[in-house]
């Protein structure tokens, strides 16, 4: 079947005055018939100069092709956070995801790529340079126990717990002479088997590596990327944690400054080349660590981490950065915000930046109720803005 496409519009209605006939039109209206594009080819001439015609050109074929995935976003799942950013994570974006430590920054990266990877046809790639793939597993199957956005702590299961049933059921195994595997320890228990069974739902879409400082360099990622790119037909989204342990082999940096500049140009790069989001966490500095609220501006490297971003998203926990006014008048209910942490998106190329939104941890569970709220109370570093 044929499609029209902008330059057959384009030439029936712009033919010069006089009513000259498609055999007077110059001979680039005449060239052959234009092979079938398949999906990406932009990707792959995302450094080459392109005429507006033919970008228009390449989304009218999309459209057509039913394929949406350059106009619609991809929900992380965490709300309000999806509705402030736009509806979600676009392709060609890079977000940056900052904290101090202990925040939970890995539980958030790592909850978004389970929430994609949830979704058929969608893949999550997750990169960390702090744990290794059966870690990350552990995690999910504590997380898949109390179920977000669900949030049944009564079957919530805890890293010791899993630890302890896996443990116990080997060794029952071993006093009777007989061979057991993970997997049916998993299966088979009570506590477990609704976590796994949820898991393997999403087991295949969601592709990890534990990255090393030195063997895994920003090219390692691009090129691990792109295959991932073509195996998916672009249907992936890429977690790195965290950014500042990223290689940047052959290149050589004269301070971790310069060296966090190549990498977030780096990943920047990345994210409009392949057409791909990139969810990168960053570490804070000494400064930020001592401040009483932690903005961009402390996150460690250089201001290309401001430039070059999208969207930056820092996490602060609530107790700390509660006003005073609001601790003193009800310390009880101020006590109960160590367990809420407040994300403030700071820089928002789709919307509103300083916006503030609060999301309940479970920590021993590696999980947020992703069901969060606006702020309501009075944070430290606010400011009246007059419209």
């Amino acid at each position: 079947m044929s499609t029209r496409r902008f330059e057959d519009d384009y030439m029936e209605e712009s033919a010069p005055l006089g009513g000259a006939s498609s055999q007077q039109r110059p001979p680039i209206a005449q060239s052959t018939p234009r092979q079938p594009r398949q999906r990406g080819s932009s990707r792959h001439m995302a450094h080459m100069p392109r005429t507006l015609m033919q970008v228009m050109n390449e989304a009218n074929d999309m459209v057509i092709r039913g394929d949406l995935s350059e106009f619609v976003p991809l929900p992380t799942g965490f709300d309000p956070l999806d509705g402030l950013i736009g509806g979600g994570l676009r392709k060609t974006e890079l977000v940056l995801l900052g904290g101090a430590q202990g925040i939970g920054k890995t539980i958030t990266a790592l909850q978004m790529a389970r929430n994609i990877a949830s979704r058929q046809g969608q893949y999550a790639f997750y990169l960390s340079y702090e744990h290794t793939e059966a870690h990350l597993m552990n995690r999910l199957l504590c997380l898949e126990s109390i179920n977000p956005p669900e949030i049944d702590l009564r079957r919530g299961l805890r890293l010791k717990d899993l630890h302890d049933t896996i443990i116990t059921e080997r060794a029952r195994h071993a006093l009777r002479g007989t061979e057991v595997s993970l997997q049916k320890i998993l299966r088979e228990n009570e506590r477990t088997a609704l976590p796994v069974a949820r898991m393997l739902n999403y087991a295949d879409r969601l592709i990890m590596v534990k990255a090393s400082p030195i063997v895994t360099t920003l090219r390692a990622i691009r090129e691990m990327t792109m295959r991932l790119v073509e195996a998916t037909n672009g249907n992936v989204t890429v977690f790195v944690d965290y950014l500042q342990k990223i290689a940047i082999h052959p290149e050589r940096a004269a301070d971790e400054a310069e060296k966090v500049t190549i990498i977030v140009e780096g990943l920047k790069d990345m994210a409009l080349s392949l057409g791909v989001p990139v969810v990168a966490i960053v570490a804070a500095d000494r400064e930020g660590l001592r401040a009483n609220r932690l903005h961009l501006h402390h996150l460690r490297g250089s201001s290309a981490l401001d430039y070059e971003c999208d969207i930056a998203i820092i996490m602060n926990n609530k107790f700390h950065i509660l006003s005073k006014e609001v601790a003193s008048f009800n310390p009880y209910q101020a006590r109960q915000f160590r367990e809420w942490v407040v994300f403030t998106i700071e820089k928002n190329r789709a919307g509103r930046a300083m916006q503030d939104m609060e999301f309940h941890l479970h920590a021993p569970y590696f999980a947020f109720d992703p069901r969060g709220q606006r702020v309501q109370q009075q944070l430290i570093d606010d400011k009246l803005i007059e419209n």
